[in-house]
């Protein structure tokens, strides 16, 4: 009663109106009443459920139909049974009748006797959503497959457990009986047969519509072939084997003309909207895991059963095939995958849409030489023209192809691969080799003992591999093994032989695929698992940089999960350091550094990206030299190229050695000037690389004497919360190194308030490095009383709830240091900043506790505040940290301590002498 009335239920006007009096309609019309009927006995308890709002209709039951049960008073009727309110479950005020249970609408239909559909009809037609009013209407988009809203399942008060577990049950029965109500139907629709005399009298009857005027319905209807063979068919002898009639070209008055064709078998449990170019039936689809439910149901059926509602009909250029199911897509569409695009009309399209689809055609029907030849003949296309793929694909060409896969001849596959190489850059042909299961059979050709499918395999499936789904087959059919033993063969560097050249380029397309699939976490560990790694390693030594390219491409991916892999326990570290052993001696490092001075851009870039991704080996790196060779890529790179240059160096500038590296080839200096940049990415790393370098008081010095600090500090106008919080963290070593730090930030018109600003930040990596600069803005006192007037108690103390570890450090920090101003301490007493500090306290991060027992230790020179903390209990944590082995916890936790027993004894004394 939900998608069987929205897809399979026929309507007049245009679904606004009544229900048409079809075969099928009837159908459905007795399925759901044999329903209602049965559903008392079968389902008593959910029979007594009280709907959301009642189902009314006109009907054409009188009072005098209604016996027992029933209050009857002249021409209205009400049922005994009433709902908690003491309202009629059943209320009848001619021609209206009102019906709010199972177990009413049951009896009624009884009463009804021989007009028992029509009451049905009825009662349909007057509630064309009737799921929203028995269930509600989140249970009625759940049953529509609409939205996931299964918060409406679980009750939330003791009084509504019973009642929701009614709801439940009832709404999986409505569920199972649209289900059974659209299989049936189906079944229905896959018997119906055409035969040559069926469309012959179907054609009359729409040249009946066709007619002079304004008022004609139709313009023309007309076989796209006169020549009628003695079986009275009209399709050429090569697509009558296929079971195909005729074709019918129809022109209408307000759309598109519509191409149509007749076939003698109706499809099986599917109607296929196919592109009107394609004389032709489709070939049965191989469909893999999944891809049905990938299909949005469609149901549209001529009210002429039989006839033309059977047929194959065609819509303009540019339609997928789209099967009729009553599932809904178990996946949501992942990245790069794209709406259907949809060409308008036959002239926009060029001669080569046409000439490719006809070859498309003979591709189907012909022999293995024809075959051959066919394919050899669309490879003399431009395939790489997104018109020429998708007229590949709009034709059905695409599971021809794939199917070609799985013949023996190796010049077929060949042929196909080399057709599906190019045209899988498209898209939306990747999607569709997802979903009609032909990534598997690319996977499998990877076994092959020809070299050539190989290489060819594994290139397509680098095409194909571009999004999640895609990349998850790809690793579920065993795909990552495969492609990794590509790369496993003997080779010499200076010589190789023509057999070595063919492993070269299998390997060369097996490592552009595992690149795509490395783009997933559990592929890079499956890459690992399968000793990727030093093979990877060896190819790295190649001086071919079409395989350089893709080779440090993986090896950065890859090791960008190093770099983030998480460190909690031993097995973790075991592993991460598994990895970079592997890509320490197979002597990747030192071929990483010489590939850093290749004339070739991108191979640059991802040579400085690995080496900024693996930041463990930064010592390991330097005896090679890459320091210098980063900071010489400091000029003349495209802006691409720099990200990961400055990102390594920022990673290198962690490291106190390497900050007088820097700084004596000249890098302070070039890295100031790319602070003017627009690169938000640039801008991110770039600040990270000054603010290490800045650590170093020499290397501060210069910064400040080049302008570095006013132009870092500018960048927290930035509109990106990135460049904001990497620009905050650089001045904070900026600040805490400079020789005259509060005279600095004085000098910076405007440069306060601006950090004020950004306390109203909802980025919480913002707020916490604008907290941990305003810790070291503040212990100057002329800035402190600057921030104060600016209303830094009050923003910061609106923080203070905050479950963020990171933030609340910061937060702790800050507050410690303005608290050493003025009345600040009560200030943040009264804004409420103490008690949410205490619980600060049960945090796990160390760091935490620390900050936190400094700001309460000084909150705690105010008296009000020493009673907020006792009170919320602040005593026992204090006393478990004075017993840490930092001392600097120990001291504050001990001074906070003091202060709260100081005041404890106050009181006590005033009692006694008082």
């Amino acid at each position: 009663m939900g998608a069987s009335l929205t897809k399979a239920a026929q309507w007049t006007s245009s679904g606004t109106g009544k229900l048409e009096f079809t075969p099928m309609n009837e159908s459905l019309l007795k399925e759901i009443l044999c329903f209602v009927e049965q559903f008392s006995s079968q389902h008593p308890q959910e029979a007594e459920h009280v709907f959301e709002a009642p189902l009314q209709w006109s009907t054409t039951l009188v009072a005098s139909d209604f016996k027992t049960d029933y209050d009857i008073s002249d021409l209205d009727v009400q049922s005994h049974e009433k709902d908690s309110e003491g309202l009629p479950l059943l209320k009848l005020s001619p021609p209206t009748v009102y019906v709010r249970s199972f177990s009413q609408l049951s009896k009624l239909v009884h009463l009804a006797d021989d007009k028992k559909l029509e009451e049905v009809r009825a009662c349909l037609e007057e509630n064309r959503d009737p799921v929203v009013k028995i269930l509600g209407p989140c249970f009625a988009i759940m049953l529509d497959g609409e939205g996931p809203h299964t918060d409406v399942l679980h009750p939330v008060g003791k009084d509504q457990v019973k009642d929701s577990e009614v709801k439940v049950k009832l709404f999986h029965l409505l569920q199972n009986m649209d289900k059974q109500l659209l299989s049936k139907l189906l079944e229905e629709i896959s018997e119906w047969v055409l035969d040559p005399t069926a469309v012959k009298n179907d054609m009359e009857l729409l040249k009946r519509f066709c007619s002079e005027g304004e008022k004609r319905v139709l313009k023309s209807v007309r076989y796209t072939s006169d020549y009628e063979f003695t079986n009275g068919c009209r399709a050429p002898l090569w697509r009558q084997v296929h079971g195909e009639i005729c074709h019918l070209v129809i022109e209408t008055c307000d759309t598109e003309d519509l191409y149509i064709t007749c076939n003698y078998i109706s499809c099986k449990k599917r109607l296929l909207i196919k592109n009107k170019s394609s004389a032709g039936a489709m070939p049965k689809k191989k469909l893999g895991p999944g891809a049905k439910s990938k299909i949005k149901a469609e149901f549209s059926v001529s009210s002429i059963p039989g006839r033309l509602s059977s047929q194959k009909i065609k819509t303009p250029a540019g339609a997928m095939p789209v099967e009729l199911s009553s599932e809904s897509s178990l996946e949501s569409e992942e990245e790069e995958e794209q709406s259907e695009r949809r060409v308008e009309s036959d002239t926009d399209l060029p001669p080569e849409y046409w000439q490719i689809q006809k070859l498309v055609k003979y591709l189907k029907a012909g022999d293995q030489t024809a075959t051959v030849l066919t394919l050899c003949a669309m490879m003399d296309f431009d395939l790489m023209q997104e018109t020429c793929q998708l007229a590949i694909r709009d034709v059905g060409g695409l599971e021809v192809l794939i199917n070609l896969l799985d013949t023996d001849e190796v010049k077929c596959k060949i042929g196909s691969l080399k057709i599906l190489r190019k045209i899988s850059h498209n898209v939306q042909i990747r999607q569709t080799i997802v979903d009609i299961g032909g990534l598997q059979n690319i996977v499998r050709i990877l076994d092959s003992p020809v070299a050539e499918l190989k290489a060819l395999a594994a290139e397509t499936i680098a095409n194909v591999a571009k999004f999640r789904r895609a990349r998850r087959t790809v690793r579920h059919y065993g795909g990552i093994k495969k492609l990794v033993k590509l790369l496993d063969f003997s080779w010499n560097l200076d010589t190789l032989t023509p057999n070595q050249k063919k492993d070269v380029e299998v390997a060369r397309c097996g490592v552009l695929a595992l690149w795509s699939c490395s783009k997933s976490a559990k592929n890079k560990k499956a890459i690992h698992k399968a000793g990727g790694i030093p093979l990877l390693g060896r190819l790295l030594k190649s001086r071919d940089e079409n395989m350089l390219i893709p080779v440090v491409g993986t090896l950065q991916e890859c090791s960008s999960k190093v770099r983030g892999e998480n460190l909690k326990n031993k097995h973790m570290k075991k592993n991460m350091r598994k990895k970079l052993i592997a890509i320490q001696t197979e002597g990747m490092i030192n071929d990483l550094v010489k590939n850093l001075n290749s004339d070739n851009d991108e191979l640059q870039m991802h040579c400085a990206s690995a080496i900024f991704k693996v930041p463990v080996f930064h010592t390991v790196f330097q005896k090679h030299k890459a320091l210098e060779t980063l900071v010489g890529l400091l000029t003349n790179q495209p802006e691409e190229v720099l990200v990961n240059v400055v990102g390594a160096l920022g990673e290198f500038a962690q490291i106190p050695a390497s900050q007088a590296v820097i700084n004596k080839c000249g890098g302070i200096k070039t890295l100031v000037k790319l602070l003017v940049g627009t690169n938000e990415a640039l801008l991110v790393n770039v600040t990270k690389a000054v603010g290490a370098c800045a650590t170093d008081k020499n290397n501060m010095s210069i910064i400040d004497q080049l302008d570095g600090v006013r132009l870092v500090w500018s960048l927290l106008k930035n509109p990106n919360p990135d460049v904001q919080s990497s620009a905050a963290w650089a001045l904070c070593p900026c600040i805490e190194n400079a020789k005259d730090a509060g005279e600095m930030v004085r000098s910076l018109v405007g440069g306060l308030r601006l950090i004020i600003d950004l306390l109203k930040s909802t980025n919480n990596e913002v707020l916490a490095s604008i907290c941990a600069a305003i810790a070291k803005i503040a212990k100057d006192k002329e800035n402190l009383a600057v921030l104060t007037d600016y209303g830094v108690v009050q923003l910061l103390a609106k923080l203070t709830n905050t479950t963020d570890d990171r933030l609340r450090r910061h937060l702790a920090d800050a507050i410690s240091q303005c608290c050493m101003w003025g009345s600040n301490r009560a200030s943040f007493g009264e804004a409420g900043a103490v008690a949410p500090l205490v619980r600060y306290l049960k945090s796990k991060d160390s760091a935490v506790h620390e900050s936190t027992a400094m700001a309460l230790y000084q909150l705690s020179k105010d008296p009000q505040n020493c009673v907020t903390m006792h009170s919320k209990g602040v005593v026992k944590p204090l006393i478990q940290m004075m017993g840490s082995d930092d001392e600097m916890l120990q001291e504050a936790a001990a001074g906070c301590v003091r202060n709260i027993r100081l005041l404890a004894q106050a009181n006590r004394n005033a009692r006694l002498f008082y």
